[in-house]
This record gives C-alpha cells, structure tokens and sequence, in this order.
C-alpha cells in the first residue's frame, strides 16, 4: 500500500475519511500486547463506531449535500478553456460508459471460464445467503496486519444481531516466526475472549469463521492453500498449507470447543452482512474505499472452470455461488502516470481511478501540472503539494463537504499556514514558471487580500481555510479563482471515480440478469460512506446505463464490518450447507 501519511506532517485531528482512508484494519477497538484488556459492548442490531461506540448497523452513506458547483465560468477566458479540454479527458459521457461495461461483463465472464485471468472470479463455495431471520452464536477471527481481531456475533433474528469484540495485537516476533507459533497465538487469543473477556463457558463447538486477509486459493469453503505472506508477514511453513487446518490444528492443541468452518474475503462478507440486516434480495457486496472490490451471487451453471469433483462435492442443490470478484484488477487504464508512480504498475488499475487510495494522488497531479502552467496560484506550490500523497482523498472530502456558516466570520489574512518537514526533492514553496512571458498575477498583501475577499462565498473561504492550514499555502498566494479552481479539480476526479463505480454495478447487474428488477447491494468503504454526493454521482452513472426505472429498483445500502459481522454468517452459512 502506498503512504497515505507522511514523516514529519503534524498530529492533526482527522477526519472520518482520513481515518478511514489510512486505515490498515477494521474497526478500532481497545488494543492489548498479550491476550488480556477490555471488550466492548454493542446493543442488539448495531455495529461499533471507530471509537468503540455503538452506531446502527445500517451505516448511513455520505451526505448527498455537496459544496455548491465551482464558478469555472467567471475565470479568465485562457484559464477556462484549459479546465474545459481537461475536463472532456475526465468526463465518461453515456457512450464511453458503456463500451467499460460491456468490456467488464467480457472479463468477468472469462474470469468464470478459466483460471488465471486477471479478473481472477474466484469461487468461495459460499452457496447461499442469510435471510435475517437465523439464529444463533458464532464467532469470527479477522487476521489482516497489526491487530487480530476477535468477535462474537449473536444471531437474534428478525434482522438483529448484537456484537463482541477485542483486538489484540500482532507483534513482529509472531509475523516472522514459526507460523505454528502465530496460530497458536490466534487459538490462545480466542480462548482469552471466550473464558475471559466474553465470560462464555464453552462446552459445545461453536462455528468461526475466519477472514484471513492474505492471498490463498480456495478450494472450499474450509479449505484455503496460502500462496504468499503480504503486509510484512512471513511466518515460516506457512506457505503452501491450508491456513483452516493450521488454525484448527492450534485450536485442538489447546482442546477448545472452536471449530473453524468458513474462510471469507471482506467483500464476501460485506455481502453477507447487507443480506442478514436487511433480508431478501441482496446479490451484491462492494466495497468503495481504500481499494475496491465486488462480490455477487453467481448461478453455478455459469462458473464455467468449477471441475466435475467440486460441482459433485456442491450437489445437485447448489444453484448458486458467491463469487469474489476481485474486480479492482480489471484493466482499463486512464491515468499512466498514476500508475506509473504506484507501488503496483500495470496492476489493479481499476482500482487506482476508483479508490480513495489514489483519488487525492490523481487530483494533486492535476493541480500541479494546474501550478507549473501558470493557471493556479501564480506558479507558486507548497511543500505539502510537492510531496507524493501529498493531497490526501479526505481532503478532497473537505473541499467538497458545504461550508458551515460560522466561516462568514473568518478573516483570510489571519490564517496561519500549516509548516511542513519534508525532506522530498521537490519540496520547495514556488515551482518554477516554465513560460516567463506569461502574464501572471502578483502576490496580494494581506489588506489588498482582505479587501478583495470581502465579498468571498463561503466555499471559497472553506477552501482557502483547507489549502492554507493543511496544505501550507500562504494566505495571499490564494486568489477566489484559485479556490474555485481546486473545488473543480477535486469534483472532476471524484465524480470520474464515482461513474466508474457504476460501471462495475451495472455489469454485476447485467450478469445476473436483474437488470429492472428489485435488488439491494450492499456497500462499504471510506468513498461511499463519507464522500459527500459519491452514491449521487454514482446513481446519474447508473441511470445512463440501466435506465431511470431500473435505477430506482436497485437499493444500496451500507452494510459495515464484512471482516467481522460478515465472517460470523459465514460460518453460519458454513452450518447450513453442512447439515443440507
């Protein structure tokens, strides 16, 4: 993962979406060094907030309100007719929409077909999903960096479900060692919550299910081969054994009444969660965050590579399978340099024009090819915009959030910039003009400033706030224009985010054949919770693509912590298919 912080930038209080975009794991509970600290209670129905809370377990998505459109057309003539080209290099007109899908259904469909393709399509022998009326207690274990997480999930029905949990951390003696040692840490760290935290006294096997967040190849739904360590994990003889097994095989050193019946990605899970709270008709689990990734109910007639010994192994009752998408790898490439410069070249490129990961990275390049022409802050940048991921997502986030109406009572020449230690080669605060017989505009004093700005919108104020306190511009290298200018910027890349989102519902959509029919998809990650207008944005895709009737049939709904939640019903679903 590239950084999404930066040695030497200040301790600031940041925003759910800076939380949620440099996030390394779930949600943040109580962490402890050994098998010891605190759980936290949460009220039927509800999920943990990131500090530990109880918030509803239907997360509600970010506000459909946004900051009012940027003023691009009182710019200077030149300046507007540069937004307008680039824009047109931005925008996904109903046409280009289009030709994605019908190439993302393409790559899907061969992903069903074969193995090794790029859209790898991989089966999670999870053949059915919850009702919301099950009951009954299970565990989950989220295994995927720092902290290892423990969860007790009890399934009230009707819908409702009340959580435990404690995280305990993961040291680097137990990622680089013997793996038997790691498991048997896991195992030791379930026993604490059960006897312990919990205060369950266990006599009969309860059912985990374990999101173990590391490339594997499944073979059942109990079953997964690790191909590699990841996240700076490399616990000897490990690789090339069944992680299940592993951990089960801890579990009966230490004689504990655990069984370990399901393996299940996040976005599986997210699927799972959305179908138990809200029941019905949910077949698709997607994540819009950090990084991306869809999960879907797939009829197992069209999962084409699945070999004669596992649809016999399935039976003749299973109809359907949740299949992990792993969509974030489709390749339809749009920002070279982006990709380039990522950690990953020519690998998950959907991801990179879709992710919050990489929108604030896409928006800094525009500003700064904006700057070295000499259409943005008179040519002057800052150390903070120099830097790579320098222009956190969050803080697109904040440009587009409304303004409140308390800043009609700031003065802009008395912000004080934000100073930054950065050690970058490009760290410097004026980048050089590359056209010196432009016409430039000069640097304001602060009453010149103060003068002109008398009669400043409060977006623009909000974002000369943001560009100056968290970016490190001075006040007077920031003109309204220029505010209006970033406010485009950061609308432009998100809303190219947004409608490529779509593209990957629609052809979801299309694949299962309930296109126009009632569906609920359910959503999770940092972009479609707290991005203002994202699911708005993502809805005028929809509509171009489906139809506006269609569209109104497709309900998306947020369904938090399918790392958690989410592998609890599959060890429930785990249950079902082995007592079918």
């Amino acid at each position: 993962m590239a950084p999404t912080s930066r040695p030497g930038t200040p301790s600031v209080n940041p925003s759910p979406l800076r939380q949620a975009v440099t996030a390394t794991g779930s949600e943040s509970v109580s962490v402890v060094d050994a098998p010891h600290g605190q759980a936290v209670d949460v009220k039927p129905g509800e999920l943990p907030s990131s500090h530990g809370t109880a918030t509803p377990a239907l997360v509600t998505m970010a506000s459909a309100e946004v900051a009012p459109a940027p003023a691009i057309n009182t710019l200077p003539r030149e300046t507007k007719t540069e937004l307008d080209r680039i824009g047109k290099q931005f925008s996904l007109h109903k046409e280009r929409l289009r030709s994605i899908v019908d190439q993302f259904v393409s790559d899907l469909r061969l992903g069903l077909s074969k193995y090794g393709e790029p859209m790898a399509m991989i089966p999670t022998y999870v053949t059915g999903v919850p009702t919301g009326d099950e009951k009954g207690t299970f565990l989950a274990l989220d295994l995927g960096g720092t902290n290892l997480r423990v969860c007790e999930v009890n399934l009230e029905g009707n819908h409702k479900f009340s959580l435990r949990q404690q995280k305990y951390k993961v040291s680097t003696e137990l990622k680089t060692g013997e793996a038997t040692v790691l498991f048997d840490y896991m195992a030791e760290s379930v026993d604490h919550f059960l006897t312990e935290t919990a205060g369950t006294n266990v006599e009969e096997d309860v059912h985990l299910g374990l999101t173990f967040s590391f490339p594997v190849e499944q073979s059942a739904l109990d079953k997964g081969v690790l191909l590699t360590w990841t996240k700076g994990f490399s616990a000897k003889n490990a690789v090339g054994n069944d992680v299940v097994k592993l951990l089960q095989d801890a579990f009966d050193r230490k004689h504990l009444h655990v069984k370990c019946t399901a393996l299940v990605n996040d976005t599986v899970g997210t699927l799972m969660s959305r179908a138990y709270l809200s029941g019905g008709n949910c077949i698709l689990g997607a994540i819009f965050g950090t990084g991306t990734n869809g999960a879907y109910v797939e009829k197992v007639e069209n999962i084409k590579k699945l070999g004669s010994e596992v649809r016999q192994l399935l039976g003749p009752s299973a109809q359907q399978m949740i299949i992990n998408g792993e969509w974030g790898a489709f390749d339809n490439a749009f920002d070279n340099k982006l990709d380039r410069e990522s950690i990953n070249p020519r690998f998950q490129l959907f991801e990179k024009f879709i992710s919050g990961m990489y929108q604030g990275e896409i928006c800094r390049n525009l500003l700064l090819y904006l700057v070295d022409n000499n259409y943005l802050f008179n040519g002057h940048s800052s150390a903070q915009l120099n830097s790579h991921y320098g222009f956190d997502t969050s803080v697109m986030s904040d440009i587009e959030t409304p303004a409140p109406k308390a800043l009609a009572n700031i003065n802009p020449a008395t912000l004080k910039p934000a100073h930054f230690d950065l050690t970058s080669k490009t760290s410097t605060s004026v980048r050089p003009n590359p056209d010196p017989g432009k016409q430039v505009w000069h640097d304001r004093t602060p009453d010149e400033m103060h003068a002109a700005d008398a009669n400043s919108s409060l977006q623009s104020l909000q974002t000369r706030k943001i560009l100056v306190e968290q970016m490190g511009f001075e006040p007077n290298q920031v003109t309204d224009d220029d505010t209006e200018i970033v406010l485009w910027a950061c609308r432009t890349v998100a809303t190219r985010a947004a409608r490529l989102s779509a593209c990957a519902v629609a052809a979801v959509l299309e694949q299962t054949g309930t296109v126009g029919q009632d569906v609920d998809v359910g959503v999770d990650g940092s972009m479609v919770q707290f991005y203002p207008g994202f699911e708005d944005r993502l809805r005028d895709a929809l509509r171009d693509l489906i139809g506006a009737d269609a569209e109104k049939k497709v309900v998306i709904g947020m369904a938090k912590d399918g790392s958690g939640v989410g592998a609890a019903l599959g060890a429930l679903q785990a249950k079902k298919q082995n007592t079918a």
